[in-house]
């Protein structure tokens, strides 16, 4: 499976076009929206977000997968011609308030509306979170990096068959502080009492990183260092704890199969 970047086959439409409504087949490909690059170290051994994340998926998806930089253009992909829509994760911030960032959340507000599946993966936890009337700060318990604990605090289709405790990868500064109105909290761990969230029927995020694995988090670690010395936090002991998290990696298939995929199987 490979992605193609150059859109759904060239159809797309203005952001502020919100009388789109979803009419979807089984044919239409999964759309990864990618909102920023992995570190340039990272990237050359293990590649980009988009790469993790259909690794991750692995044979949960059997359809076509395609990509669009939301930093790139300010028009955006038709919602009604894809199956889901997975956000990436970022080294933005939310806080930013770019333009683009801006032209997104309107984007996520249609596509929330029109039911479309949607996953955020931590900036893309916290830009839905965003642009469906939450806040995002800086973490005030500080930064979260490395393998951690994840706890399950309600029941949920994207945990499946997932464990009440379960480990992931994780690495953000800012944090999901102020939850949108009807969003319910899934999981939390020590340092992130917004884990995983429902932002609605279709719609979750998690602030971990369910396609991360040990390589590509020890990457982060030691190369941010001396970052985390100046925030008293020892690289190398979280960098030695930093494993892969296959349970976490089934979040992954749980998305596609219960949000995704259910639909199609339903109908037939």
């Amino acid at each position: 499976m490979c992605l193609n970047s150059f859109g759904l086959s060239g159809k797309i439409v203005p952001i502020m076009d919100s009388g789109l409504s979803p009419s979807r087949n089984s044919d239409d490909p999964l759309l990864i929206l990618r909102a920023g690059d992995a570190l340039t170290e990272v990237a050359a051994e293990h590649g980009e977000y988009g790469d993790w994340i259909q690794r991750a998926a692995d044979d949960a998806w059997e359809g076509g997968w395609v990509e669009h930089d939301l930093r790139g253009s300010n028009r955006f992909p038709d919602w009604s011609g894809v199956a889901g829509i997975i956000i990436t994760g970022s080294p933005a911030s939310v806080t930013e308030r770019a333009p683009w960032m801006l032209r997104t959340e309107a984007y996520i507000r249609g596509v929330v509306e029109a039911g479309v599946p949607l996953l955020g993966i931590c900036f893309g936890h916290q830009i839905v979170a965003q642009a469906l009337g939450g806040q995002v700060r800086k973490n005030p318990r500080g930064r979260e990096i490395g393998t951690v604990e994840v706890r399950r605090l309600a029941s949920d289709p994207l945990f499946d068959g997932v464990p009440d405790k379960l480990h992931a990868n994780a690495t953000h500064v800012d944090s999901v502080v102020e939850l949108p109105p009807g969003a319910t909290v899934v999981a939390a761990t020590v340092l992130e009492p917004h884990a995983a969230v429902s932002f609605g029927p279709r719609a979750r995020g998690v602030q971990f990183h369910p396609e991360i694995d040990g390589a590509v988090m020890r990457g982060y670690v030691r190369l941010r260092r001396d970052r985390l010395a100046e925030e008293g936090l020892d690289a190398e002991a979280i960098a030695a704890a930093s494993v892969d998290t296959p349970v976490a990696r089934r979040l992954l298939g749980n998305f596609i199969r219960q949000f995704v995929s259910a639909p199609f199987r339903r109908a037939a």
